[in-house]
């Protein structure tokens, strides 16, 4: 009994899986080529000894099964859009950005994962509470203004905890996740003598020498950088804000979303929801029946 229970419950999943392949062909395409995409350049890096892309390849195609885990486990609807923006984001920031180097060969590549980084946040964020704002299970509703800020400081914090991460790997294996930019000018209250006085600005720096304890000395033009090297702050400032951005943008989709009671065609494409549970209710019909 109970393993046609089961056969049934497997069957249910498997047709499930079908159904919703067929619905979301688009996205069916898309992740099969990333996904051979990745498995080529897994086969590429294992040839020439390079273990630590081919594990990074090992994490986008085990990333590239989220989506499908949470629509399949937790019933959460993922739409096709979302679904593919969250499929060529990983592709980007671990192919692309990390094995290709686009984080130092493309102009703003970070700041553009930053940005949706902080847009995909502030989705899930938002379908947490408008799951449960939705559900008739609870008795409380939110107002359009509040889910929306919920969605955006859910987003920012995301943000912040991935710049504490970042801070902390760059702290105590000196790995520079952090970027460092070169600028001409700093200001620093340290260069007086320590008595509150107004920090002192040093503008039009042109070169920075470094003198170890050992008495090695080097200068920033001999790796081609002129002026003072700021070491992570203006990265860090940076990420937030793009990811502000990203979260902002979402949050005012996820407002007028609730405020039209689901109705707006856009936002539909960008937020997750609860999937009905009918073929599920009719399975467990079917099994109390046997």
């Amino acid at each position: 009994m109970k393993q046609r229970q089961k056969e049934k419950r497997a069957k249910g999943r498997r047709a499930a899986l079908h159904a919703q392949i067929k619905e979301h062909k688009g996205t069916f395409a898309i992740y099969l080529v990333l996904r051979l995409l990745v498995i080529f350049v897994a086969v590429w890096s294992l040839l020439n000894g390079n273990y630590e892309n081919f594990f990074l390849c090992l994490l986008s195609l085990v990333l590239f099964l989220l989506p499908s885990f949470v629509s399949q486990n937790f019933g959460i609807q993922l739409p096709e859009t979302l679904e593919i923006i969250v499929l060529l984001f990983i592709f980007a920031a671990e192919i692309l950005g990390e094995i290709s180097s686009f984080y130092l060969r493309v102009p703003f590549w970070d700041s553009m994962l930053h940005t949706v980084n902080g847009f995909l946040c502030a989705a899930i964020g938002f379908a947490l509470v408008d799951i449960l704002n939705r559900s008739t299970r609870f008795k409380f509703e939110l107002s359009p203004l509040f889910l929306a800020v919920v969605a955006f400081c859910f987003s920012m914090t995301v943000g912040v905890i991935w710049e504490f991460f970042e801070f902390f790997m760059d702290q105590v294996f000196l790995l520079d996740m952090q970027k460092d930019f070169a600028v001409d000018t700093i200001s620093s209250a340290m260069f007086g003598n320590g008595k509150g006085e107004a920090p002192l600005a040093i503008r039009d720096i042109v070169e920075t020498v470094i003198i170890t304890a050992d008495g090695t000395e080097c200068s920033l033009t001999d790796f081609g950088i002129q002026g003072y090297l700021d070491v992570g702050i203006i990265d860090t400032m940076k990420d937030l804000l793009v990811n502000f951005v990203g979260a902002f943008v979402f949050s005012v989709i996820g407002f007028f979303y609730v405020k039209s009671r689901g109705k707006g065609s856009f936002a539909r494409r960008f937020i997750p929801t609860l999937r009905e549970p009918k073929a599920s209710a009719q399975e467990d019909k079917n099994d109390g029946d046997g």
